[in-house]
């Protein structure tokens, strides 16, 4: 069964960089629509931003400006670039993906999440 893989999540420091990602962790045919998501102890999960198959994205209000979601199709790899990060961006971030994994054949999917802590 196909699963998606995060990395690159850490330690920074407000005002810090960081760049998630996100791959399947088999062959597959495409990653059509992805989303990341996060959430932080005690506070419900947080659609932060999508990337359709075409590229079209959208963002929360919270990160626009400071995030940006994009993707590779010949990696089936997409990115969250986390730039000015802040204490409150402090979350596990996952990714959740509608994957063709053959032609005809379409499933969803998610991460098992990164930790980003973003220290003042």
């Amino acid at each position: 069964q196909v699963q998606l893989v995060e990395s690159g999540g850490g330690l920074v420091q407000a005002g810090g960089s960081l760049r998630l990602s996100c791959a399947a962790s088999t062959t597959i045919f495409s990653i059509n629509d992805m989303d990341w998501y996060r959430q932080a102890p005690g506070k419900q999960r947080e659609l932060v931003a999508t990337i359709t198959r075409g590229g079209s994205t959208n963002y929360a209000d919270s990160v626009k400006g400071r995030f940006t979601i994009s993707r590779d199709n010949y990696k089936n790899t997409v990115y969250l670039q986390m730039n000015s990060l802040k204490p409150e961006d402090t979350a596990v971030y996952s990714c959740y993906a509608t994957i063709t994994t053959t032609p005809g054949r379409v499933v969803s999917t998610w991460g098992q999440g990164t930790q980003v802590t973003v220290s003042s």
